[in-house]
């Protein structure tokens, strides 16, 4: 007999999104991790019958850089509260003339520039690889691309996303280098939040809001905070109505994710089990226990 998932719908918020509109039997909870403290409690509800869990990326009030946030707390507390699906919502600068600000992209690869984070859940004591070849959830990406459609959105469906430390904008220089590179838009969030996503085997999507045009574009002013939240407001905006029209997509109950994500970790242990550290377990419970046990 086939497995029946009930989804349990994950939503991460960029700058500009620090609640989710239409919930209902809401409050917000906190989730205590081994991995520290995640960016904010959980706001848990209901839409529509699904269960959604929405949590701030960088706290209520935008309280934490991208370099400070604790990216395994934040998916260890998504998957303790049982969520099987993660949408997340980022900010991003257009690194294509046809991407210009206001504009959605549901990515579909990622380059990590990223090199003050914490990537992984496993190391010393309990070492796994996962597959990173493709990133993103198609069936997730499919149901965001239709649903901003419907919406009438700007979209464009697949991309590279560019991932770099931060906090400060690029140079002119990376901007030209990771437009020579093909990527399609950059950011500072999404990295290492989709690894995190895969090793504790959750399906997860990324929906790129540009909100400008980074500082290559010959006609564009260099990026500034003001200009940004404009457009960002706007975003946002767009967002809660693309949020509304995907749950009751992804929502229903549904078989093993055919691509896989959910089974990420089936093969990817490589410590033997007599020589796993009983600490290193007990940290992995949440995200790895089924194929712990």
């Amino acid at each position: 007999m086939s497995e029946v998932i009930t989804p349990v719908i994950g939503i991460i918020g960029g700058s500009g999104l620090y609640d989710i509109e239409g919930l209902t039997d809401k409050h917000w909870e906190k989730v205590e991790s081994p991995w520290g403290e995640p960016s904010d409690e959980l706001l848990i509800g209901q839409f529509e019958g699904t269960k959604v869990a929405f949590l701030p990326r960088h706290g209520r009030g935008h309280r934490i850089s991208p370099s400070e946030l604790n990216y395994r707390a934040n998916i260890d507390a998504l998957k303790r509260v049982g969520v099987t699906d993660i949408l997340s919502l980022s900010a991003v600068g257009s690194l294509k003339a046809e991407l210009p600000p206001g504009h959605f992209v549901i990515v579909d690869q990622f380059i990590d520039r990223s090199f003050a984070r914490a990537k992984t859940f496993f190391g010393t004591g309990c070492v796994a690889h996962v597959s990173m070849a493709q990133p993103v959830c198609p069936r997730l990406g499919d149901a965001l691309e239709a649903s901003a459609k419907e919406l009438g959105l700007p979209v464009t469906r697949g991309g590279t996303y560019l991932v770099m430390e931060g906090p400060q904008f690029s140079t002119l220089a990376e901007s030209n280098l990771y437009r020579s590179w093909g990527c399609s838009v950059i950011g500072m969030t999404n990295m290492p939040e989709a690894k995190l996503a895969r090793e504790a085997e959750i399906c997860y999507a990324t929906v790129a809001m540009v909100t400008d045009f980074d500082c290559w574009h010959e006609d564009h002013d260099a990026v500034t905070v003001d200009a940004v939240i404009k457009v960002l407001l706007g975003n946002a905006d767009k967002a809660r109505s693309l949020v509304k029209a995907v749950l009751p997509k992804i929502g229903a109950e549904r078989g093993l994710c055919p691509a896989g994500c959910d089974r990420a970790l089936e093969y990817a242990l490589i410590t033997a089990p007599a020589a796993r550290d009983p600490q290193a377990l007990v940290k992995l419970q949440a995200v790895a226990g089924r194929v712990l046990a």
